[in-house]
């Protein structure tokens, strides 16, 4: 294989690390490690929800439905996503969390990509007030 091509599946490379396909988290000189952006294939059941809000964010992400129904909360807002390709953007320093409402694939698109955000499923929070 050429080491500046790498060929996959999404669900498949999704299941290997949480959902990440790229990132600053992916082995260095691998075509999908980047500082730049991370991607992320996330396949939800009916009822996950994020762990708690991410606070104090310091990347832009997007953020698209490919099937299913999710919600994406935001502080004074809550976003519903209901129609594959419906989206939502939000900026650096928007606090958010989600829920799936049904069974649910979503795109992530975030940047720049920035350590330090990994979350323990185990640890529940509730959202801000």
């Amino acid at each position: 294989m050429d080491d500046d091509v790498y060929v996959g599946n999404a669900g498949k490379d999704a299941a290997l690390d949480r959902g990440w396909l790229l990132g600053h988290f992916k082995e260095p000189g691998s075509p999908r490690h980047s500082d730049a952006v991370e991607i992320k294939w996330g396949v939800h059941p009916r009822g996950e929800e994020r762990a708690r809000w991410v606070r104090g964010e310091e990347r832009t992400a997007l953020l698209v439905l490919v099937s299913g129904r999710f919600r994406v909360e935001l502080p004074g807002r809550s976003v519903l996503l209901e129609q594959q390709g419906d989206y939502v953007v939000w900026g650096h320093g928007v606090d958010h969390s989600w829920v799936a409402e049904e069974d649910s694939v979503v795109l992530t698109v975030r940047w720049p990509s920035v350590p330090g955000y990994a979350v323990l499923r185990e640890d529940r929070a509730d959202s801000p007030a």
